[in-house]
């Protein structure tokens, strides 16, 4: 079964290379997710039972760290400004602060409640897989611009 489930990966991703490769068409999000769910699955081994219980909670964490790092990103001075007072920038420290502290209480709230689906070893596992997914799109995304 994890032998096609993997062939199945491979299929899948071949096929957005040719879709992405179109002139003038959008990338279909639900493919590039569809995708994501097969490969972290698949790396992390999950039976059809953890999967359906586990990906509910990924995707409230995820949705959860992604609004966060666009609150970073939004605390960021803009460069186009030309100087912030020093209380001005001391509040966007602490609010960066605060926001760094709110994604790492929701880190560990995930944790927790994925610990009852999963191991902690793929607990664990799971970040770098996360940073494997994004790694092989941006390395696919590259190699279509140099060609």
């Amino acid at each position: 079964m994890r032998k096609t489930l993997w062939i199945g990966i491979y299929l899948f991703l071949f096929s957005l290379q040719a879709y992405a490769q179109r002139p003038g068409q959008q990338f279909d999000r639900q493919k590039l997710e569809d995708a994501k769910i097969a490969f972290i699955s698949t790396r992390l081994d999950l039976s059809p039972e953890q999967a359906q219980k586990f990906w509910p909670l990924y995707n409230q964490y995820s949705n959860q760290r992604e609004a966060n790092l666009r609150k970073l990103a939004e605390l960021n001075p803009r460069r186009e400004a030309n100087s912030i007072s020093d209380s001005q920038a001391k509040d966007m420290i602490a609010k960066r602060f605060a926001v760094q502290r709110q994604m790492i209480d929701d880190e560990e709230k995930f944790v927790k409640e994925v610990a009852s689906v999963i191991s902690y070893e793929q607990i664990l596992k799971l970040n770098g897989i996360s940073r494997d997914f994004t790694r092989m799109l941006y390395q696919r995304q590259k190699g279509r611009i140099q060609q």
